[in-house]
């Protein structure tokens, strides 16, 4: 009986502990850094979720883009590139037309790299004239940001939240080169932990094993090719060699959108979170006509 008045008392207790906390409680100043195509749709939820917390918002990105645009749950902060939006549109076009392409595996590859090298001169070129606008620098150190938004598959965010000693949240699907095993400082056995596009599983033979400590050498060099520039723009911030490692081990938290429903176990540190259902949200039913379309070819 005395078990039974105690719960509703401390219920009590805890509900009137939260009414005097709640009217002190402040949302926080989140600067978001995306990066642009599928990547900032799956982050746009969250940005939006913030606001309806009671959170600002600061969306910061180039003028030129894809699909970052202005909404009435943030505040979007542009700054100028040296490219203009036909350039922009024409790599973005290029690259997807290559990934359809029929022909050699090699020479499907060798584009591949190209394209991919032309991207991040892109990228980077971009990220070292946003690190080089003084002004701009000046106002979002102005700004008091709590914490930094980022998706590290661009680390111009996560060496954007290191200059202005600012904590990083990570929010992504994956980063090549097992990199985020190395900024956390996460064990990563090649004994069961499959690598990024191996097609292996946990239980591999020794031929698959064998493969999954060769694999990553190729990795490392399309990595080389996507962030080299990188490690150069942060050693000349710094006046200090600082590696790619060095930047993405500023992150506090990794919010990872996946899930051991559809990927395999693996070690994880204190600071990852598996966010795998996120995604599925806002899921909307199938219409009548996509039924209709794909019931004939399972009948």
């Amino acid at each position: 009986m005395m078990l039974k008045l105690q719960n509703p008392l401390l219920e009590l207790v805890g509900l009137l502990f939260w009414m005097c906390i709640l009217p002190w409680a402040e949302g926080g100043k989140v600067l978001v850094m995306p990066m642009d195509g599928s990547h900032w749709l799956s982050m746009l939820k969250v940005v939006q979720e913030l606001h309806t917390r009671g959170h600002q918002a600061v969306v910061l990105a180039p003028e030129v883009n894809l699909h970052i645009k202005g909404e009435d749950f943030f505040t979007l902060e542009t700054f100028p590139t040296s490219y203009s939006q036909e350039e922009f549109d024409h790599l973005f076009q290029y690259h997807n037309q290559m990934i359809f392409k029929t022909q050699n595996l090699l020479k499907t590859f060798l584009e591949m790299v190209a394209s991919m090298k032309n991207a991040s001169m892109m990228h980077s070129r971009t990220c070292s004239e946003l690190l080089h606008n003084e002004a701009l620098i000046r106002h979002l150190n102005e700004s008091s940001f709590n914490v930094v938004l980022t998706d590290p598959i661009n680390p111009c965010g996560a060496l954007l939240a290191k200059y202005l000693s600012v904590p990083a949240v990570f929010f992504l699907r994956a980063v090549p080169c097992d990199l985020d095993f190395e900024a956390t400082q996460c064990p990563n056995p090649s004994s069961y932990i499959p690598r990024l596009m191996t097609t292996n599983s946990d239980h591999m033979t020794f031929l698959q094993r064998v493969k999954n400590m060769l694999y990553p050498l190729g990795m490392k060099y399309i990595c080389h090719v996507l962030h080299n520039a990188y490690p150069s723009l942060a050693s000349e911030l710094f006046q200090r060699e600082v590696s790619l490692v060095d930047i993405l081990s500023h992150a506090s938290v990794w919010l990872f959108r996946g899930d051991f429903v559809l990927d395999y176990p693996r070690p994880v540190m204190p600071n990852m979170v598996f966010i795998g259902g996120i995604n599925c949200a806002n899921r909307k039913p199938l219409s009548q006509v996509c039924i209709a379309a794909f019931l004939p070819s399972v009948l």
